[in-house]
């Protein structure tokens, strides 16, 4: 049977799941398509190329739903909420993404509807882009501390291995920050940080149109 491009990305985000993100060469994957090596570098030159097709398959579904006439924060945290989901739902799905600019179809339409929320609280076109990555930035980092955390050991975690007990009882404000962080409250955490970034760009939408104001005083 013909293997097609959408046939190696299913395969190889199996493998992710099964090996991790170091256990996933073109080697192993052409194993499990049961097809000789020259085949798979036919639809993937190497394996940065592939990563890249399984960035853009990962985002398939990411912002399908969202409604236009949500308010802009609304839509904002629908895809911010969604795009993390999609990185969690592999093993290691975030590392893909970390470091990779990747310039496909889905990649693309999220980070134009991203885009397009930002542009409608009323900021302008560079803060506008810088903002995009922004939150990428925030979505994929929170997404690849959320999935390493569901690794720590309960007891490591919360500083009661290896002589930690010790070092967090001499910094008592560090202990709290470290025992309050845990893979029961990230929906939390993570909305929270949404809430900071949107008051953050509602703050320089604001300051932008006050200057616009002042500025058409003066004239």
């Amino acid at each position: 049977m013909k293997i097609v491009k959408e046939d190696v990305v299913t395969k190889a985000l199996e493998l992710l799941d099964e090996a991790g993100l170091e256990g996933l060469t073109m080697r192993k994957l052409a194993d499990a398509l049961k097809i000789q090596a020259p085949s798979l570098y036919w639809h993937f030159a190497n394996k940065s190329e592939l990563l890249d097709g399984m960035a853009d398959a990962l985002l398939e579904n990411v912002g399908r739903g969202v409604s236009q006439d949500q308010p802009w924060e609304g839509r904002l945290c629908q895809i911010a909420g969604e795009l993390r989901q999609a990185l969690l739902s592999r093993r290691d799905a975030s590392r893909v993404f970390a470091g990779t600019y990747p310039i496909s179809g889905n990649i693309l339409r999220v980070g134009s509807l991203i885009h397009d929320c930002l542009l409608n609280a009323g900021m302008d076109e560079r803060r506008t882009s810088w903002s995009v990555f922004i939150l990428s930035h925030y979505v994929i980092g929170f997404s690849i501390e959320e999935q390493a955390l569901m690794n720590v050991p309960e007891e490591l975690r919360q500083g009661r291995d290896n002589g930690a007990n010790d070092l967090l009882a001499r910094f008592p404000s560090a202990a709290i920050s470290v025992r309050g962080i845990g893979p029961d409250n990230a929906d939390e955490r993570f909305a929270f940080g949404l809430q900071i970034l949107i008051g953050g760009w509602k703050s320089l939408s604001n300051s932008n149109s006050d200057q616009i104001k002042s500025s058409s005083r003066i004239r």
